[in-house]
């Protein structure tokens, strides 16, 4: 059996760390492309323009907001003309998942800098591929993981809360869909079969979120850095992106690409609908009642959904209704086929309307 764990070149967080921008991207030549989104373009890049420009070339680029076939050509035009020697994204997960693709396509380094702790993308070699009405489309595999992922604490503690939280939502899945390929012996995203090292940092990953997510949360809410802040960017940024690309992914991520069939949750969060997709994980594969009440009282705690109606689908949505979601969550080559479990429409449909009825009583 052979195994596969792969890393991103350089990862590098704290507070202030943007100002070492310049010098990590001059490591790889004189002009650098930088692909951002447009808070970024409007709130950072003015105060940080100049300072990078003494290291190395720019040209900005805002980020059309949605990683689709029709952006990443305009990106990869772009960046093309611009005769760049690295490619930076900065901003949210759909910001980064087109500057890395881009990069990829120019075989060009990439250097990530994410100004959210929202999801797991900015350290890994995938990126996701989105149709223009934001429905999932598919996956990419890239060549390799980004050359440098640079995370400013400040930043991201002056981001809203509720991408901190969703990010926590994507990265408490980890655990649970890497220890998930394991038992089934399923392939993970980067190809082969999970490592000691993999299941180490995503169970790291699930610790970490429940020992330190709510104090994150209240460092969050009054913009400080605090070490369990630190501690938590750290698992949904680094520990979430080793454990789901070197541990594997199951049945919450198939959910969540389900979920994204339905019209109603399109103003969610990535990782609120992953959140979601494990909570209906649990009953699907049959986890012990201490466990699930454990994940429902983090999800309560830090202000993930646990209904229908928190991830904006109606009260009393119909099973027709639900039963698009579960389809796509069931389509040949989904995660969720890497569960150890049967898995059909029929028994996803079942398992997301008793995590809602549990989520309901809990309340």
């Amino acid at each position: 059996m052979i195994t596969r764990t792969i890393f991103p070149g350089k990862y590098i967080q704290g507070p202030g760390t943007l100002a070492q921008l310049g010098k990590e991207a001059a490591h790889f030549g004189k002009h650098a492309f930088i692909l951002c989104s447009p808070s970024v373009y409007k709130g950072i890049i003015p105060g940080i323009k100049k300072a990078v420009s003494q290291d190395i070339q720019i040209t900005v680029e805002k980020f059309g907001r949605e990683c689709s076939d029709k952006e990443i050509a305009r990106v990869t035009r772009l960046a093309k003309a611009s005769a760049c020697d690295v490619i930076i994204g900065m901003g949210g997960g759909k910001t980064l998942d087109t500057a890395r693709i881009t990069a990829d396509s120019l075989k060009l380094p990439a250097i990530n800098v994410p100004t959210i702790a929202a999801t797991d993308a900015p350290t890994s070699a995938v990126s996701v591929i989105y149709n223009e009405d934001g429905s999932f489309d598919r996956v990419v595999f890239l060549a390799q993981n980004p050359h440098v992922v640079l995370v400013d604490t400040t930043v991201i503690a002056n981001a809203p809360v509720r991408f901190l939280v969703s990010g926590m939502g994507d990265a408490l899945a980890t655990w649970f869909e890497a220890e998930s390929c394991s038992g089934s012996y399923s392939l993970n995203v980067a190809g082969g079969h999970a490592s000691r090292t993999a299941l180490a940092l995503a169970r790291l990953c699930y610790d970490t979120l429940l020992e330190f997510g709510e104090a994150a949360k209240i460092s969050n809410e009054t913009r400080c850095v605090t070490p369990a802040f630190e501690h938590v960017v750290e698992a949904n940024i680094l520990l979430s992106g080793l454990g789901f690309e070197s541990g594997g992914i199951g049945a919450a991520h198939a959910i969540h690409n389900g979920l994204t069939a339905l019209h109603q949750t399109h103003g969610m969060f990535h990782g609120e609908k992953v959140a979601f997709g494990l909570l209906t994980s649990l009953f699907l594969t049959d986890k012990p009642v201490n466990t699930i009440d454990e994940v429902y009282y983090f999800c309560e705690t830090v202000g993930l959904p646990t209904t229908f109606a928190e991830l904006g689908l109606p009260a009393k949505i119909s099973d027709e209704e639900l039963m698009k979601a579960a389809r796509k969550a069931c389509l040949p080559g989904e995660s969720i086929h890497n569960e150890a479990v049967p898995v059909t429409p029929a028994n996803v449909l079942s398992a997301m309307k008793v995590a809602n009825a549990y989520g309901l009583k809990r309340k």
